[in-house]
């Protein structure tokens, strides 16, 4: 069984991300090694254990050492032996044949919830041999980059968020019936969020999700979004996760964005699984 002292905890860049060392996921976790690995997330926003080997239960379990679980909005994706989680693979189409990237465009996951996902884990199980890097955008840094001016302009603002905004130049893939009756048709967030747990501001926002900033101009909903996007997505706010086969990476949706890079040879395989964890409302 891991210990706190067989652990290490290494920053993967100056304010995001941290590699943990010394953790096997398949075995038991003490209380004393789920707090510290708990407190290295509010921390880093991004986790990530290498050498992983899992089943999907098995997967389901360590998870659990973080929170309770999301249900997806889209169970086209959900595997049947173990429904929670899902998977992601570069070899799916929509419905005209295309190729379907998921995680394609800077985005945060299902922010069109009342209670986002406070995080979303991901299992590498098969690569493709160069490419498919994550880009992890952090908020946080963003929001205390901005103008002064800037955040007193957007300080309360909220915005209008659903399944996919018409403003989105990312198609995601459509819901079924059962599937829409059980996601809101729109919620309304505050563009700036306070995190629960480290009470630092940060940007919230989601080009994909985003239909309209309350009180606001079509024309300058988009101005705003285009400027407090370019901000944010420098390159100063970035962490880069090259994947290896057995990480499991789990970031934080209330701080972060991130977006799956489809530069990578299509005809190889791109497959991991992939759990969220409830969070709440944001504020």
């Amino acid at each position: 069984m891991a210990s706190t002292k067989t652990i290490t905890i290494t920053p993967l860049s100056d304010h995001t991300g941290a590699e943990v060392e010394g953790v096997d996921l398949s075995k038991p976790i003490d209380a004393e090694v789920r707090a510290r690995l708990n407190k290295a997330f509010v921390d880093h926003s991004v986790l990530v254990m290498r050498d992983q080997t899992l089943s999907a239960p098995q997967m389901l379990d360590a998870v659990k050492l973080f929170g309770e679980v999301f249900h997806q909005q889209n169970t086209r994706f959900a595997l049947p032996e173990c429904p929670e989680i899902h998977y992601i693979s570069n070899q799916d189409k929509y419905d005209d044949g295309s190729r379907y990237i998921p995680g394609a465009g800077y985005h945060t996951d299902h922010s069109n919830a009342v209670e986002p996902p406070k995080a979303t884990v991901l299992l590498a199980l098969e690569l493709p041999d160069s490419g498919g890097d994550t880009q992890y955008v952090n908020m946080q840094e963003a929001y205390d980059g901005l103008p002064e001016d800037t955040k007193r302009r957007i300080d309360g603002l909220k915005a209008v968020q659903v399944y996919q905004s018409r403003h989105s130049t990312r198609k995601l893939t459509g819901l079924s019936a059962e599937n829409r009756a059980r996601v809101a048709d729109s919620v309304i967030h505050p563009i700036v969020r306070t995190h629960p747990e480290n009470g630092r501001k940060g940007l919230f926002i989601n080009p994909i999700r985003i239909d309209d900033i309350v009180g606001m101009e079509e024309a300058e909903t988009l101005s705003l979004m285009d400027e407090l996007m370019a901000h944010a997505t420098q390159d100063k706010y970035q962490y880069w996760h090259k994947w290896r086969v057995g990480d499991l990476a789990m970031w934080d949706n209330r701080c972060l964005l991130h977006k799956a890079n489809p530069d990578y040879d299509m005809d190889q395989m791109r497959y991991l699984y992939r759990v969220m964890l409830k969070g709440d409302a944001p504020y």
